[in-house]
């Protein structure tokens, strides 16, 4: 009876350890869709005995949780976007994290001859004057913002010219390219979960390697000041891990089929 309790007990403590020890990230969808958190994550609680609760959604909604005080880190890759929350306030440091790209997915019949094109500016033009299917996130996603800045820079104003072509779907990447493979659509993708998406169908990468494409990720601890109930200690461990030599060491080892899908640049 009383080896019973005296587990009980110990169970309740470690319950109560692990609860106390735990940090909610609110993130982008890529970061879990291209399975990096699930290669990641458990390394990060080995090493600090700290567990993370991933909220994966656009960065525009990750950083609005971060607004509102229910996450305690917030890891997202749109720049502008986390300059903003840092002014207001709501985020204590930006540090980058890693980086990635770009990419615009399209059906290898290719009905806006774009494929082996490097500007991506005129890559956009074609699909839209051949009027081809566009799946859009619409989430206000950082994958679904760059793709507003570029739709800009083309000159086209998507949201006067936009047609029946353009499909907005405000979902994440991962359906996004279901319905692009579904559909046999064009869709920008961030590498990173295009390498690990399994239905692609008859799409392929068609336009690559525009500096334009550039994917840079951050990491900021959500301020206590603005919302004392933030995990400050432990959330502050898991971003000054992200950018150590061990937790960049991490990103970098990550690979589907032998090809890295982040390069960390912290030391940048």
């Amino acid at each position: 009876m009383l080896a019973r309790i005296l587990v009980a007990t110990l169970l309740m403590i470690s319950s109560a350890f692990a609860q106390e020890h735990s940090i909610t990230v609110a993130s982008t969808t890529s970061t879990e869709q291209s399975g990096l958190f699930n290669f990641l994550l458990p390394r990060f609680t080995a090493a600090t005995g700290i567990g993370v609760k991933v909220v994966a959604v656009g960065t525009g909604q990750a950083l609005d949780i971060g607004r509102r005080g229910d996450a305690d880190v917030v890891f997202v890759h749109d720049r502008p976007a986390e300059e903003k929350f840092l002014a207001e306030g709501f985020g204590v440091k930006r540090h980058e994290v890693m980086y990635n790209d770009f990419v615009v997915i399209g059906p290898k019949a290719d009905p806006a001859h774009i494929a082996g094109s490097k500007d991506v500016t005129e890559a956009l033009k074609k699909i839209a004057a051949a009027k081809a299917t566009f799946v859009s996130r619409g989430d206000r996603s950082g994958t679904h913002q760059a793709e507003l800045r570029l739709w800009k820079e083309a000159g086209i104003d998507i949201a006067v010219d936009k047609g029946s072509w353009y499909r907005e779907i405000g979902q994440g990447m991962g359906p996004a390219l279901n319905m692009a493979a579904s559909d046999n659509a064009y869709v920008l993708s961030d590498r990173g979960t295009w390498l690990s998406f399994k239905n692609r169908g008859d799409l392929a990468i068609l336009t690559e390697g525009d500096r334009r494409l550039f994917n840079q990720y951050g990491v900021m601890l959500v301020n206590p000041a603005k919302h004392p109930a933030v995990k400050a200690k432990d959330g502050q461990a898991f971003v000054d891990w992200l950018i150590s030599a061990e937790g960049q060491k991490v990103i970098a080892d990550y690979k589907v089929g032998g090809e890295q899908l982040f390069f960390p640049n912290a030391s940048d």
